[in-house]
């Protein structure tokens, strides 16, 4: 006997001498030249697919021959987001026995009616993970899904996905996962204020850890979208508008991510699929408006910049230097990339795109990983354009079945955020009978290999279970803690430090004033109350400093605020500007005419905002700093913004002695840096406009062409500036991007 068999809470582990580590749940085994494998199809014959001394390539084209074809649209889908235990009027609720959770009796990490479905009715093996109740719950609903899908045909283990959830600061750009109790880092393009490619790949080490021990197999990242826009609500979640910056950080955290070390191959059990997003790059939104919307469904290249948005790609993910080669996936986003249709000249959704897809993706750049589409874009549309979700942009009179077959024949392994598996199988009916049943098998099959590759090389199809006590060790252990919060330390940008304010004296009288923030649209364009913000915890504050809550009483202020919030570019039935000032802004030098227009919507061909005045839901942020000054009569005022977006500094610098500019870290961070027990090292990811008007000129899609801030010191807000509290600037490129633009 070549293997040792260990019991386990739920699942049997069988370790192989000299080879692959198996778990079972269901017990059914297999026994082999002394050697233990899983029976999954429970033939008692062990099946190539079921054989791990085959290659992965090998063992996927088995099972997708095997495979009847309702099983293969199963594997088509990704579930809808899932949150455990999921409440009773959360965004995405669910019921157990029939009842909402609270009433059911049922354990946080039971199964939901509704997963149970989906697993065995659907097919569905891609579960998009939302919110943990703790890793704990992780661990035991994971192991119970695992053990669930065991036991259907051909036991297909569930490959997990999270979009990311490693930042330290809720976001709003996007509907984001639960923490759990994992390591909290700044957003992303907080990690490109680091400058330094070599901490992004630590970062990406770590997630990979924390993801296993989670049971997360994809991540739906990184988002490697140039941000060249700085009005694109999903700025933060980008690593910056330099090109070279950007593929280098791409590489390092697909190769971190995706490499098991010591693995030939670069994968196994320690791997983590990466599903880069969004080709060909959504960073160019008119506007900077975002196509999560139908008002913002258009990218614009006036610059005529396409090919650089596409470099990320093709010159990072898809050209890792480790031994993975390549991202394993690749998300199109909603776009309309328009006008850049080199064959058909059609302006459509990237995934309902013939050129995006088979011609430039899967063709010139030889893309053989899988794709998926991005969330939800294959329902019908609705006239209304202020609506969360109507994303088949361009195909809106196509029937949703023809939909997914576009889809399908272009090249398109899976639909993000659908749960019915019902529109595939009817795609696959008309593909018979208009391209042969023979084609069209094989079309399906070609998909379900790559789909079952990215399971078989993460090492799901041997043991697929979690060790509980393993996952609580890893999960948020003290040294992932450390580094993601250095991380957040130095990704703080320091752009202003009169007279040598910072570092304030512990211990003295700090006055912070409260925030309020005006009703504004949230993520799923519901309307949002007025909001009272408290900004720093009491508790907190009183490690460092002696809160008063009378300017009069205080020793120096510090006023936290963000960046200037806005609608997204769309209110009440009319095209806006996003400003990035606070004040009212009148857009007297937009686009007459809008570069795109819907042929959809007659109605709606002009999308300029010329003349439009909007204003932001937190313009008392400027308030709170111009009346802090005030109240303070000459002692010092620190502004601390969140940097969401780009922000016209001129509104309220002049007011303040020190401004630091944070983009996604905790408020015990902000502490340490302005009490000086950290160092300020983070430099300027994005240039900071002087005026709206730069803004205006700028062309979306092009990076570097904004006239930056200068400050009353004479300190110029440009790409790459930072400085120490001692005043010195911190080391520069040797030649900036912004430099190689302006060339």
């Amino acid at each position: 006997m070549a293997y040792t068999k260990i019991q386990k809470q739920g699942y049997t582990l069988y370790q192989n001498e000299n080879g692959c580590l198996i778990g079972t749940a269901s017990g059914k085994v297999l026994e082999e030249d002394g050697l233990i494998f899983r029976d999954l199809a429970g033939t008692g014959t062990l099946l190539p697919y079921e054989d791990w001394r085959l290659d992965t390539a090998s063992r996927a084209r088995d099972l997708a021959k095997r495979l009847p074809v309702e099983a293969i649209a199963g594997l088509m889908l990704y579930s809808s987001h899932q949150m455990i235990p999921a409440f009773p009027g959360a965004p995405f609720p669910a019921t157990y026995d029939g009842k909402p959770f609270p009433k059911s009796g049922c354990h946080p990490w039971a199964m939901s009616d509704q997963q149970k479905e989906f697993l065995e009715k659907d097919h569905i093996r891609h579960v998009l993970v939302t919110k943990f109740q703790d890793t704990r719950t992780a661990v035991r609903w994971q192991n119970g899904m695992q053990a669930y899908a065991e036991s259907l045909p051909y036991g297909i283990p569930v490959n997990f996905s999270s979009d990311p959830r490693h930042g330290s600061a809720d976001g709003g750009a996007e509907y984001k996962s639960g923490g759990c109790e994992v390591s909290k880092w700044p957003e992303g393009i907080g990690m490109a204020a680091l400058f330094d490619p070599e901490r992004t790949r630590e970062f990406a080490r770590i997630i990979a850890s924390e993801y296993r021990a989670l049971g997360i197999t994809t991540a739906l990242g990184p988002q490697i979208d140039l941000c060249t826009e700085p009005r694109w609500m999903r700025l933060p979640d980008t690593m910056g508008p330099d090109c070279e910056m950007t593929i280098r950080m791409t590489k390092a955290y697909c190769d971190a991510l995706q490499t098991t070390e010591g693995s030939e191959t670069g994968w196994g059990s320690q791997s983590v699929n990466a599903m880069v997003k969004h080709w060909p790059g959504g960073g160019t939104g008119e506007g900077g408006r975002d196509a999560h919307y139908a008002f913002g469904q258009y990218a614009v290249y006036p610059g005529d910049r396409f090919e650089e948005h596409i470099r990320p790609f093709t010159d990072g993910a898809f050209s890792l230097d480790g031994p993975t080669k390549k991202a394993a996936a690749v998300m199109p986003y909603y776009t309309v990339s328009w006008n850049q249709d080199k064959k058909n000249r059609e302006n459509v959704g990237n995934s309902y795109s013939e050129y995006m897809i088979r011609d430039l993706l899967r063709g010139s750049c030889g893309y053989d990983g899988v794709i998926c589409t991005d969330w939800g874009i294959t329902g019908d549309a609705v006239r209304e354009l202020d609506a969360f979700g109507s994303r088949c942009y361009g195909v809106e009179d196509l029937p949703v079945a023809e939909r997914h077959l576009r889809i399908i024949m272009n090249g398109v392994d899976q639909f993000g955020g659908n749960n019915d598996k019902e529109p595939i199988l009817e795609a696959y009916r008309i593909g018979c009978e208009r391209y042969g049943e023979e084609a069209m098998r094989a079309r399906m099959e070609e998909s379900a290999v790559r789909i079952l590759t990215n399971i078989f090389r993460v090492g799901l199809f041997e043991n697929p279970y979690l060790d509980e006590e393993e996952s609580v060790r890893t999960v948020g252990c003290d040294a992932y803690v450390r580094a993601g919060y250095q991380a957040q330390l130095d990704s703080v940008v320091l752009l202003k430090n009169k007279n040598h304010v910072l570092p304030l004296r512990k211990r003295i009288k700090l006055y912070i004033p409260d925030r309020h923030i005006r009703p504004m649209k949230g993520f799923f364009r519901q309307m949002e109350e007025a909001r009272l913000c408290h900004p720093i915890d009491d508790g907190l504050l009183s490690e460092y400093f002696e809160q008063v809550s009378d300017p009069a009483d205080a020793d120096a202020a510090v006023v936290m605020i963000e960046s200037p919030l806005s609608n997204g570019g769309y209110e009440n039935g009319s095209y806006v500007p996003i400003s990035l000032q606070y004040r009212p802004y009148q857009a007297l030098s937009a686009r007459e005419t809008s570069i795109a227009g819907s042929s959809w919507r007659p109605d709606d061909i002009n999308r300029s905002y010329l003349g439009k005045t909007t204003t932001t839901a937190n313009e008392e942020d400027l308030d709170l700093v111009i009346d802090t000054r005030k109240a303070m009569k000459g002692k010092p005022v620190i502004v601390c913004i969140t940097m969401h977006n780009p922000t016209v500094c001129g509104e309220f610098e002049p007011y303040a002695d020190a401004v630091l500019a944070e983009f996604g870290v905790s408020r015990r961070a902000i502490l340490d840096l302005i009490s000086g027990n950290a160092g300020f090292r983070g430099r300027l990811p994005v240039q900071l406009p002087q005026d709206m008007e730069t803004v205006e000129r700028h062309c979306e899609d092009t990076a570097f062409d904004l006239t930056p801030y200068t400050d009353e010191e004479g300190h110029i807000y440009d790409y790459g500036y930072g400085m120490d509290a001692a005043g010195n600037l911190l080391q520069q490129q040797k030649k900036t991007c912004a430099e190689r633009a302006r060339k």
